[in-house]
């Protein structure tokens, strides 16, 4: 708890708009002041102090939710597996976040969407590498592509970001184009990088409104595809009961998704 504080202290020590805020008692309550406060952190570098703490306290905390190895789950087919739970604590070669054309996560703060656990329990220097990466870019991140970053404080080796597309009213063919576009990054920018594993979740849906259904279709059909070709094992990560049985009826033996 002593460490928190220090986050904490350090994190309001950079605002001038958080005169009289004071720190809860309750343990609950003072994590997501501190989420809060990583949320809303502007893209800047960190005293090598706050680093050191950060990097010890979220490690701890990830230990404490317990990680989960790759090399523990069983394949529900070969080189491919369905994994319900946190990516957060999924020790594998890559995950994939679901990212804004921004590429700097999700500014909201304690927001529940994938990209602000990410960049919670990865810790600030996600952030700023992303945002060093959109500058050397110089313009957003189309949809359908991909970036590489290191995990930091996640178990995981590397972040794969990637920017899905987002359906408003009827699902279209450049929709689904785009969906597996996103993938295909993915899986590229992994073997690109030597990483044997990588862990994907169920990209544009959610808010970014994808059917569910036809959003696994694309993704089951998009790695078998690559895997025709590359030693790359995967794992599909869902969060819910509903994804859970889709990918588990679509996975399995060598079914072709319709």
């Amino acid at each position: 708890m002593e460490k928190l504080d220090f986050l904490i202290d350090y994190l309001l020590s950079e605002r001038n708009d958080v005169d009289g805020i004071e720190i809860p008692n309750n343990g609950a309550d003072k994590f997501r002041l501190y989420r809060s406060l990583v949320n809303i952190r502007p893209a800047v570098k960190a005293d090598e102090d706050y680093l050191q703490a950060e990097d010890e306290y979220l490690t701890a905390l990830t230990r404490e939710k317990g990680i989960t190895d790759i090399a523990d789950l069983t394949p529900i087919e070969n080189g491919i597996y369905l994994w319900k739970g946190d990516i957060t604590t999924l020790r594998c070669g890559a995950i994939v976040n679901a990212a804004n054309s921004g590429m700097t996560g999700c500014w909201q703060p304690c927001h529940s969407c994938i990209d602000n656990c990410i960049h919670t329990f990865a810790g600030v220097r996600l952030r700023y590498r992303c945002a060093e990466i959109m500058e050397e870019q110089g313009h957003e991140e189309p949809t359908g592509k991909a970036k590489i970053t290191p995990a930091y404080d996640l178990p995981c080796g590397y972040v794969i970001h990637t920017v899905g597309p987002i359906v408003r009213g009827s699902l279209t063919d450049e929709h689904c184009r785009l969906l597996e576009s996103s993938y295909k990054s993915c899986l590229e920018l992994a073997v690109q990088n030597g990483i044997a594993s990588i862990a994907f979740c169920c990209i544009s849906t959610g808010v970014f409104g994808f059917p569910q259904e036809n959003a696994a279709q694309i993704a089951v059909r998009t790695v078998r595809e690559f895997r025709m070709t590359h030693d790359i094992q995967v794992i599909f990560n869902v969060f819910g009961d509903v994804d859970y049985e889709i990918y588990r009826k679509l996975l399995g033996g060598n079914r072709t998704p319709g």
